[in-house]
This record gives C-alpha cells, structure tokens and sequence, in this order.
C-alpha cells in the first residue's frame, strides 16, 4: 500500500498529479474535460443553473448544443456530489410535464442501482433475449465519416460525457446495425464516460440493443435528422448514408431470465443495514468513487473524522481508463482535502481495510 500526497487545487494540478502518480493506469494522455469540474462546489453551481423548463420537449435533442435541454448533472450524481433526492427536490416548482419527465430519468437511475444490487456481474450478460451478434469482426464500429457517429464520438472522447439520444445512436449503430458483441462497446463507454457506472449505463445498452426487452432500438437516419437538424447537410456520406434506412430487426431469442429480476432472493443483502453497523469507536472514514459529497452519510456522521481513498491499483490496471476520468476524480478529491483530513492510498482496498 502506497501513501500518496494530496493534490493541488485544480484542473492543471490535478491532471499533473494523474501523470506523476497514476500514468501506467490510464488508458490515454487526453486533457480534462472542458466541460465539468471535479468537486461539491462545481457540482452545487450546475444544480443551481439547471432550469427544468422545456425538459420533456428538448431532452432529447441533440445538435445544435443550444436546442439540448439535458441537466449535465450525471457526473456529479455518479460521484455521490449530488443526491438523487437532492436533485429531485431542486425541479419541485417546475412545470408539471418537465417536472415528470425529468424525475422519470432520476428514476431510471434509481431503478439501475437497485437491479445492479441485486444481479451485480450478472447484468453484464443478457437479462431478457439475446440477439444477434458476429463473433469477429474487423474495422471501426463507430465510422467517423457519418457526422452522427464523429460528432458523438468527438464528445465522448474530449468531454466525457455525451447526450443520451446520442449514446442510443451509437449503441445501437455498434450492436443492432453492425451486430458487433455489445460488452466491447458498454466498455468503450465506461472508460470515457464521467458519469460511467456499471448500473445506468450497462442497463441502457442492454435496453438499447434489445437484450433487456427484446425490442432493440433501430437507428436511422430520420432521428438524425429530427434531433439533430443540419448535420446531415455537412456529412459527407448525406449522398449515401449508411443509416437511410432503420436496420432490419435482427433475430432475438428469449432466455430465461435470471430469478433476481423477479424477485430479490436476499433483500437484506441488496438493500444493505436499515441503521448503522456499530463496532467500536471509528477512526476514519472509506470513501469511494462513488461517496465523495458533503452529503454522504458516514462524512456528514464524522465530520471530524480523516476520510481515507484508495486508488484500487489492480482494478484500475485493468480497466485503464481514459485520463479525464481520473483527473475528475482527483480534483473532486483535491478539494475534500481542504474541508476535512483526507488520506490517499494506492493499492488493494482490502489490504487498507
């Protein structure tokens, strides 16, 4: 277990401690996301700019930037940053219809964490069908020449973070058009997304190629051009577009599906203790990824307690993410030092526990 020094305050500090401490565990050398800043007090300023208004219309849109409505919260609700309920109280005096459409996404969220509870790993396979799929296959999935598909990707790789109607785009260009395997492409994903997780995002390709429901999602051209107006005018493929048509409804073959998705064999264990587990007076606090807000509950209970972060070597080493990821952490992590003593380790958390 290696102790590590707390990072300076800041994008440019944080990425030169990535370098310094965490490079053979990066996947690239990217900069940080222009987009979002690590941090409660980035994450406190995005809650207090959203405006829910117009949400349930504009969602899904997305080119030009200045038609979307989505939040940009995800990063910070991926981090524990902000609270599910949190952000539910924040669009109570909005309009009905947004108000709803917004609260379905955070309980799509919801929804994810608990089914990722319950299945862990086992959401990685199909849940409910399997579909088509090439054992091999060579080449790029993701063409950057279809403007579509190079405009998404530019996000993906650059910010971190991506519209939601634009992650449907690609998943389903990746699986139900190319009928490439879909767990090389939810990796994909996860190594670059800020907000990527192993519940929401796992389930919405699986919701998305059709091995959750059956019923892939068939992207065309005509979403493009109702959610994105004008790109096509610029690609250049507009001549002989891939997409001109919605893909063929590949095969899908229904399974039996996994008793948890029916009925918890062990609530207890999914849902976690209902009161604290006290065994003795604590001496510090662990965080994770996953609890770095003012908010969790084992800081808010220990203010004055040292919180302690383990970066999980091994399991770092094999995801190799993309360096943003990393940079975002650390500078979420940077400013939790300067409100309580924090202690930062490199290695096996079991080894620290």
């Amino acid at each position: 277990m290696t102790s590590l020094p707390i990072p300076g305050e800041g994008p440019e500090a944080a990425a030169a401690w990535v370098d310094r401490h965490l490079d053979a565990l990066c996947e690239d050398r990217c900069a940080p996301s222009p987009l979002f800043r690590g941090g409660q007090r980035a994450a406190d300023a995005a809650l207090r700019r959203f405006d829910v208004r117009g949400y349930a219309a504009r969602r899904n849109e997305v080119w030009p930037v200045a038609r979307r409505a989505a939040s940009r919260l995800s990063p910070y609700i991926r981090h524990g940053l902000l609270s599910l309920p949190r952000v539910w109280a924040r669009v109570a005096s909005g309009p009905a219809r947004d108000r709803a459409t917004f609260r379905d996404e955070l309980l799509w969220q919801e929804y994810a964490r608990h089914l990722y509870a319950r299945l862990g790993r086992r959401l990685a396979r199909p849940l409910r069908a399997r579909v088509v799929e090439r054992p091999s296959w060579a080449g790029e999935p993701w063409p950057r020449e279809m403007a579509c598909v190079g405009h998404a990707l530019d996000a993906l790789e650059r910010d971190g973070w991506v519209v939601n109607q634009a992650r449907m785009w690609l998943a389903s260009h990746w699986t139900v058009r190319q009928q490439v395997p879909w767990r090389p492409g939810e990796e994909r994903f996860f190594r670059h997304l800020l907000d990527g997780s192993r519940a929401a995002n796992r389930l919405g390709w699986q919701w998305v190629v059709g091995t959750g429901t059956g019923r892939p999602y068939a992207f065309s051209r005509a979403q493009v051009e109702r959610r994105a107006p004008g790109m096509c005018a610029g690609c250049s493929l507009r001549e002989r577009c891939p997409i001109e048509r919605a893909p063929a409804p590949g095969p899908s073959v229904g399974i039996d599906a996994a008793p948890a998705l029916q009925r918890d064999p062990d609530l207890r264990r999914s849902a976690g203790p209902e009161a604290p587990l006290r065994r003795g007076a604590p001496t510090a606090v662990w965080i994770t990824a996953e609890s770095l807000g003012q908010d969790d509950p084992a800081l808010s209970a220990h203010p004055d307690l040292p919180a302690s972060f383990v970066f999980d070597r091994p399991l770092l080493a094999r995801l190799q993410l993309s360096r943003k990821r990393l940079v975002f952490l650390v500078e979420t992590l940077a400013e939790l030092a300067r409100a309580r003593p924090l202690q930062l380790h490199l290695g096996d958390p079991a080894a620290l526990l």
